[in-house]
């Protein structure tokens, strides 16, 4: 089956009439303008060398963001503490871990306590899919909710990074080939890379794992899915490999750690298989020497580190045009 999805009805609440963004729950059913407008929204929160960044501290003063993990992420927690600090705004970060409800109290309540408390903002993370679209289903019309990654479903801000950081590099995302390889099955990094890849035109995009980790029907989504890994990397420009979520596995899906990297560890070797200036990305955290080898990861055409960069300038555009008010898109 596919990776877990959630309810159509609720990705609605995403746009408001008008076809304003008001939460960022996920890639799906946004239009391309609205991809473009958060990308381009992104370039001027990239700082220049010596930068103090003071042109953007003001945007979120006197508002509140509230980073409500209840599935840890160092890397994406952290970006976000930054994001909203470098915009002025009161940064509020709790790893639940979910031990209010473990006291009896909801998702619901918990929001709705630190809602009472002024909470512009709240930056949701859960294990399981749908966390984050609830909330935004519950909350004020002046309260705004993004998703940082919700069970298989999605992880929009990281796909967006990862567009913008395409784009940095390689330019025109519609002129490129991608192959994303590894998990995917778990993945709900892939996922909102497919649906923004999509829809904003990728020339291609290729799905390449173990049979065992390959949803079925993933080619629904408009991908192409392979499972030999060598002649799926010819003529790409983009390798998008995905973290092996061991700890989200039931049963045995890969024969050993040593078998996989074997047959899917990205090597130069492979990466050299790809077009000439191929470029290799990884969402983090890297598990070297599994799902790719060090030379690989350090290397010149590795783009891991401008994607953790640009992880912060983007989640400062989604936050800043919340509440500022996005460019509107199409309605869902």
């Amino acid at each position: 089956m596919l990776p877990e999805t959630v309810n159509p009805p609720f990705r609605r609440i995403q746009v408001d009439d008008t076809g304003r963004l008001t939460h960022f729950l996920t890639i799906e059913g946004l239009g391309r303008e609205q991809l473009i407008g958060i990308l381009d929204a992104a370039k001027k929160f990239v700082p220049s060398p010596g930068d103090s960044l003071n042109k953007s501290s003001a945007l979120l003063a006197g508002h509140t963001v509230v980073n409500l993990f209840f599935e840890d992420s160092t890397r994406t927690r952290t970006t976000f503490e930054i994001a909203g600090k470098r915009l002025g705004a009161e940064v509020i970060s709790l790893n639940t871990a979910r031990l209010s409800t473990r006291k009896g109290e909801s998702v619901l309540d918990t929001v709705r306590t630190l809602e009472a408390m002024d909470t512009d903002i709240f930056v949701v993370r859960d294990g399981a899919s749908g966390t984050a679209h609830l909330i935004a289903k519950h909350v004020p019309a002046d309260v705004h909710i993004i998703n940082a990654g919700d069970g298989r479903h999605a992880h929009p801000t990281q796909a967006m990074l990862d567009m913008f950081t395409i784009r940095e590099h390689k330019g025109d995302i519609s002129k490129l080939r991608f192959a994303i390889v590894g998990d995917i099955l778990h993945s709900r990094v892939a996922r909102s890379q497919i649906h923004a890849l999509n829809t904003l035109g990728a020339k291609e995009v290729r799905v390449i794992a173990p049979a065992t980790l390959l949803p079925t029907e993933i080619e629904s989504l408009g991908v192409s899915a392979l499972t030999d890994l060598d002649a799926g990397l010819e003529n790409i420009d983009v390798v998008m490999m995905l973290r092996l979520q061991l700890e989200r596995m039931e049963g045995q899906l890969i024969p050993s750690t040593q078998e996989y990297f074997r047959c899917y560890g990205m090597t130069m070797e492979r990466l050299n298989r790809a077009a000439p200036e191929a470029v290799v990305m990884h969402p983090g955290p890297m598990n070297r020497g599994l799902e790719i080898a060090s030379n690989v990861a350090d290397s010149e055409r590795s783009l891991i580190l401008s994607q953790v960069t640009n992880g912060i300038a983007v989640r400062m555009a989604i936050m800043a045009q919340l509440v500022q008010g996005g460019p509107k898109g199409g309605r869902q």
